[in-house]
């Protein structure tokens, strides 16, 4: 029996956490290809280092329900956040908790408000499409999850009219309530995302998310030369490999565990943290992505080099995205944005 994912998970009960388990922790089926043996190797390493994380943040939080950002405060969560603090630490760095507190009942008034027929029925359609190989938002399930993420969605999309809802939030909603368990956290912190960190990812032009592609392109230019040639002499665009990067932020990309590692650094550092992990993937693979030798090729190479264990072992890929790309101020970002943007309105 594997005890590994109890330490993960914050749980008790070893027997519902196995990693051999068909189902994991947080509800996903695995696939039928899934390598129970190179994951149970991994994580028989990664639990020394869940247990030792674990004690430090113990000791951080001292049983408090606050935390002041510093230095330590971002180093720790860099090293990744126990999945027992993730909500509450999430909720603090994010400025969700500050939200939610200066706007008591607001998020239960919004439910209770007349609704948007037209809004209602777009987040009706995509209920059964959203992860379909997870348990817990199965109809079946109880409780079923459909429901919280409807009411979450629905409250959202009257919150921020300009928005409203577009497929991807979806799938991040759906995240946050498993880690938070919470409808109103969960709502609070798909608006510090939507609102604050990915400003303009998900309006009607998405013209947040157009921008951050092309800068992303830009940056591949400065960091990984090679693979921006080899791109620009297939005429192959930089949204067809990676707007679902941006989109879904790594989910269904990356392995669940990766993922919310990346997002305890979004949470607290920023969009930056998604340059970060989209110039480790290519820069880590750029002899791979080469070998390609046209456009279909280089769009399969971009597919596969979202899988295997460089991925999988989430806390050494976490320590490559702080290395791998090197220098990248915000004030690089920055300038890059207001450039791509305008090329981006240019286009219409």
């Amino acid at each position: 029996m594997s005890v590994s994912q109890t330490f993960l998970h914050g749980q008790t009960d070893p027997s519902a956490c196995l990693t051999s388990a068909k189902v994991d922790s947080y509800g996903f089926e695995r696939p039928e290809d899934f390598d129970y043996a190179s994951y149970e190797a991994f994580f028989s390493r990664y639990l020394v280092v869940l247990t030792r994380r674990a004690i430090k943040w113990s000791k951080l939080l001292k049983g408090n329900k606050s935390i002041q950002k510093s230095l330590k405060v971002k180093r720790y969560i860099r090293k990744g956040i126990p999945n027992e603090h993730r909500a509450l630490i999430w909720m603090i760095v994010s400025g969700a908790q500050a939200n939610m507190e200066q706007n008591p009942g607001y998020y239960h008034r919004l439910l209770e408000e007349e609704k948007n027929d037209k809004l209602v029925e777009a987040i009706k359609t995509d209920m059964n499409r959203t992860f379909p190989d997870n348990v817990k938002f199965r109809k079946t399930a109880d409780p079923c999850l459909q429901h919280t993420l409807y009411n979450v969605l629905v409250a959202y999309g009257h919150h921020n009219k300009a928005v409203g809802y577009c497929q991807g939030m979806n799938f991040i909603a759906g995240y946050l309530i498993l880690i938070t368990k919470n409808e109103e956290e969960s709502f609070w912190l798909l608006d510090a995302l939507i609102g604050r960190i990915l400003p303009d990812y998900y309006s009607p032009a998405m013209l947040g998310l157009k921008t951050d592609q092309e800068v992303l392109g830009e940056l591949v230019k400065m960091k990984v030369p090679a693979v921006a040639e080899l791109m620009e002499r297939h005429g192959v665009m930089w949204t067809l490999v990676v707007s679902r990067w941006f989109i879904c932020l790594f989910i269904d990309i990356l392995p669940v565990e990766t993922v919310l590692r990346i997002w305890d650094c979004l949470f607290y550092e920023g969009s930056k943290i998604i340059f970060r992990v989209a110039l480790t993937l290519i820069k880590q693979h750029q002899a791979f992505i080469l070998e390609a030798t046209n456009f279909p090729d280089i769009c399969d190479k971009f597919k596969q080099i979202t899988k295997g264990t460089f991925v999988t072992e989430c806390h050494s890929f976490m320590q490559k995205i702080f290395t791998d790309p090197g220098s990248l101020p915000m004030a690089t970002i920055n300038k890059l944005r207001e450039t791509c943007r305008e090329k981006v309105l240019s286009q219409g």
